[in-house]
Formats: C-alpha cells, sequence, structure tokens
C-alpha cells in the first residue's frame, strides 16, 4: 500500500509539471489531495508556493488506536489484521503540517484530530454528497403490527464485516436476542472469522454488487451502523433514501438526531444494541414514526459541497 502511494504521487507531480510546461499557471493554484498519499505532492506545492488542501478520509492514528483495541479484545475474529507501520502515521503527521486547509467529512473525524494536536482552526467538516435515486424517491415503507418468527425483525448491516465497523458488538447483540423475533442480515465483504457461526438469527449474505444493495435496503426494517469509527458512512444516506431508519454509534458523520430518524447508541457495546432492537420488536409503531421522518437533507447536496469548498479555499489562516 505504502510503495503504491508512492508510485502515485510520483506520476501526479510528473502530471503537473506536464501541465506547467505546456500552459503555465496565469495564478497560483489551490492544490487538494487526498491523505496517505499526498505527501510528495504537497511538497512540491509548497515549494511553487501554492495553497494546499488536504482532503482526510478517516479520523487518522486516533481510529487506529481503537481499532487496535478492539482487536486486542476480540483476537479470534480476525487473527490476520496487522497495523500499518509508524512511518505510516509519520508520513502523515507532515502531510496535515504541509497543509494550509485540512477538510475532514464529519465532527468525529475533527476531534480525532484535534487530539493529535491539529489546530482547530485548520480542520474544517464537509459532510459527503449524496444524490438518493430516483427509484427511492416513491419507495413506500411499511411494518407488520407485531413481529414474529414467521416475519421477523429484519435488521441490516450493509459494508465491510469488519471489527472497526462494530461487527463484535452486532455478534453479542444477536447472541442476547437469539429468542427474539429478529433476523440480523449481514451484507458486505467479511474479514472476520465467527467463534460461533450456528446462530439461528444471522444470516451472512456475503458481497453483492451496487446495483443489488437496494433489494436489501428495500426488504429490511432498520439499518445497523455500530461502527467504532468512521469518517462519514455514505451506508446511512443510502439508508435513509430508503426511508430506512438507522441505529448508529456517536463515531460518524452526523444523519441522525436520535429519536427523529434514528436512534444513536449511548454506547457501541452489545447490550445498547439489544435495548434499542428488543424496544422496536415490543413497539413497532416507533419504526413508522422514524421512518416518515427519513427524507434527504440538503445538507448532503451537491450544491452545497460547491459553496463549502469555495469557502474554505477564499478563506487565509495563520497557524
Amino acid at each position: 500500500m505504502i510503495a503504491r502511494n508512492h508510485w502515485f504521487q510520483k506520476q501526479v507531480i510528473q502530471h503537473l509539471e506536464a501541465l506547467q510546461s505546456r500552459r503555465p499557471f496565469k495564478t497560483l493554484p489551490i492544490l487538494f489531495t487526498y491523505s496517505y498519499a499526498a505527501l510528495d505532492i504537497l511538497r512540491y506545492a509548497k515549494s511553487k508556493g501554492w495553497m494546499t488542501v488536504l482532503g482526510q478520509i478517516d479520523p487518522g492514528v486516533v481510529e487506529e488506536k481503537i481499532v487496535l483495541a478492539e482487536h486486542q479484545k476480540y483476537p479470534d475474529l480476525a487473527p490476520d489484521w496487522q497495523p500499518v507501520p509508524p512511518e505510516y502515521w509519520e508520513s502523515w503527521q507532515t502531510e496535515c503540517a504541509l497543509s494550509d486547509r485540512i477538510l475532514v467529512n464529519s465532527n468525529w473525524s475533527k476531534q480525532a484530530l484535534q487530539q493529535v494536536g491539529i489546530a482547530e482552526q485548520k480542520i474544517e467538516v464537509v459532510p459527503l454528497v449524496y444524490t438518493p435515486p430516483v427509484a427511492a424517491k416513491d419507495f413506500q415503507r411499511t411494518y407488520p403490527d407485531r413481529f414474529s418468527y414467521e416475519r421477523p425483525l429484519r435488521v441490516l448491516f450493509l459494508g465491510q464485516a469488519i471489527l472497526r465497523k462494530g461487527v463484535a458488538a452486532l455478534l453479542e447483540a444477536a447472541k442476547l436476542l437469539q429468542y427474539e423475533p429478529i433476523e440480523f442480515w449481514i451484507v458486505g465483504r467479511s474479514e472476520i472469522t465467527p467463534t460461533d457461526t450456528s446462530s439461528r438469527n444471522i444470516r451472512w449474505i456475503g458481497a453483492v454488487s451496487r446495483s443489488e444493495t437496494a433489494k436489501y435496503y428495500q426488504q429490511s426494517d432498520i439499518f445497523l451502523f455500530p461502527t467504532l469509527s468512521d469518517g462519514f458512512g455514505l451506508t446511512q444516506l443510502e439508508a435513509q433514501a430508503w426511508k430506512l431508519p438507522l441505529i448508529v454509534s456517536k463515531f460518524c458523520g452526523e444523519v441522525i438526531i436520535d429519536g427523529i430518524n434514528g436512534r444513536i447508541l449511548p454506547e457501541v457495546t452489545g447490550e445498547a444494541i439489544a435495548t434499542i432492537l428488543q424496544n422496536f420488536v415490543e413497539q413497532p409503531q416507533l419504526l413508522i414514526k422514524l421512518s416518515e421522518s427519513c427524507h434527504p437533507q440538503s445538507v448532503f447536496d451537491l450544491s452545497q459541497l460547491a459553496e463549502r469548498l469555495q469557502a474554505l479555499t477564499q478563506t487565509k489562516i495563520s497557524i
């Protein structure tokens, strides 16, 4: 991965040099580049006097420490996982130092960067953009009057099945709820090795194509996103577009208003997940109210991104 990142940066610098030789820039450019494959590019840009903006794709080294602790807690679920070497984070810290502004997608990422000494005034929160599919606009979601073993509450987890995404807590919740009319659907590539795959209330569906995901959003009753750390989590917006209520953690992009269009976990544990799901089994009408409040929010429109990026590059700061 590190070797590939170096190769990419070399190609970018060669391309920038070629651009300048063919058509010299009339004004100093603003360089935008994404984290972890940016150091050489940023050094090049600074040598030319350009303004630099770093797109930070995740919460950085703070996230790595959280994930490491989770793997130490559940060593049997992902025995092949390895943390990146220290020089990876040393390079990243230099990227941050060379950047005039750093763009993150959530307040959680901003907090994580501040924890390692990056100045608050250097960081700008710009959420991800999402345009819902046309078919989702008129989709009508329905719920049964009561859940049963014949028609259980269908809980969808869609994405990489890895410890960082809170899969250990999901498995614990499934075990706690194994005698309730609840079924967990795990959709996506899995990198974990469950010690017990016999649980009757878990369907390991595996990886599916992008075109197939809409089917699972439509057929499930609630979306579970118990991530331990995420720069944002675009699946939140995808689920919401299909009027699917969400259960999410506090460690991702801000999409959910607790009790309005979903529920925010007080902590990422099996007990916390089980408590909320048990409440929905007992009161299915709560899901109807949450679903009715799930609709696209203008803050995630493409036009909002354009305005935020313009403002970002027009603001001068001193660090």
